[in-house]
């Protein structure tokens, strides 16, 4: 199922070739484009064009937002297996087969494999944690995805049932509607990992995420939602995780400030450093907070020293002329 908003065309030909040269066939596998009220016909050329009748589309009239075009896949989707891949995801050759045959070894609610992150080029720049360095079920689960976000929805698969029995995406949630998914289907279902790296998640300027993030609106809804999701566990294990995460968060926020920093300049950065305070107080988020700040003074140091030069040229040039 994938869900698509004013996609780009070349991104969601990719997304929709990479599922098509992995397609068991119609009597295996639904490959569907959810349209959520998109401004112009690019999801219905493309689907078209690449789906070449293979792949159906359902439009809504209206934007419906994030997780209720999530949950519009779930409604849809007719196999045992949903599959949310995103608009400008890929998944790599093997996926299916590779997930097919973990899930049928397993009772598993939801599997999931590594996955790469990649520019708007589509180059790679980093690879997801090895959990196991085996295919099987993960232990204590429930702890470690509380604690840090590391599934993306292009690597991972749920069972129909599992939406079914515990609901869909929760709609007020913007940024991480899925961290707080993975984390209900792990309070009540066990979890599968596949160690290849079979899937690829693109980060790119104009997705959801970086325009969220100019505001650092994604860090102050991870904040909020980390006291929501610490009252899946115990009180006192919920205690425990919620400070774990808020640090994991906090130290994620700085990093992307120093990217914000770099690409659009001071303002946008700042929110994320204070959302990072206010999430944690750590030494290790200070002393990156603190790297943060060297890093701001080395940019403005350089362009005062650009400034300084270009204003000796100009007044060199002036002097010659005379």
């Amino acid at each position: 199922m994938i869900p698509a908003y004013n996609p780009r065309t070349d991104y969601l030909e990719q997304t929709l070739r990479s599922v098509l040269l992995q397609d068991p066939g119609p009597e295996h596998m639904q490959i569907e484009v959810v349209d959520d009220g998109s401004n112009d016909e690019t999801a219905f050329e493309v689907t078209r064009r690449v789906g070449a009748g293979r792949v159906r589309l359902h439009a809504d009239p209206e934007n419906r937002g994030l997780a209720n075009t999530w949950n519009r896949c779930i409604e849809r989707a007719r196999g045992h297996w949903v599959h949310i891949l995103h608009q400008d995801d890929i998944v790599l050759p093997g996926f299916y087969d590779r997930l097919r045959k973990g899930v049928e070894e397993s009772h598993a609610g939801a599997i999931f494999c590594r996955h790469a992150i990649a520019n708007s080029n589509g180059h790679w720049i980093r690879i997801s944690e090895l959990h196991r360095e085996s295919a099987g079920l993960l232990d204590d689960w429930h702890a470690k995805i509380t604690a840090q976000q590391v599934i993306q929805c292009a690597a991972i698969a749920v069972r129909r049932r599992v939406y079914e029995q515990l609901g869909g995406f929760l709609p007020q949630l913007h940024y991480v509607p899925d961290w707080e998914m993975w984390q209900r289907i792990a309070s009540q279902f066990p979890f599968c990992f596949e160690p290849s790296i079979l899937a690829c998640y693109r980060l790119h300027p104009d997705s959801a995420t970086s325009r969220i993030r100019l505001d650092a609106a994604d860090t102050r809804e991870i904040r909020e939602m980390i006291e929501l999701t610490a009252t899946y566990h115990t009180p006192a294990r919920g205690r425990v995780l919620a400070k774990k995460a808020r640090s994991w968060w906090a130290e994620a926020a700085v990093f992307h400030a120093r990217e914000l920093l770099v690409k659009v300049g001071f303002a946008p950065a700042w929110r994320q450093i204070v959302e990072a305070l206010r999430l944690s107080l750590n030494r290790r988020v200070i002393g990156k907070i603190f790297s943060f700040l060297v890093l701001w003074l080395r940019i403005m140091g350089s362009r005062l020293k650009r400034w300084v030069k270009s204003k000796l040229n100009t007044s060199v040039q002036r002097q010659a002329s005379k």
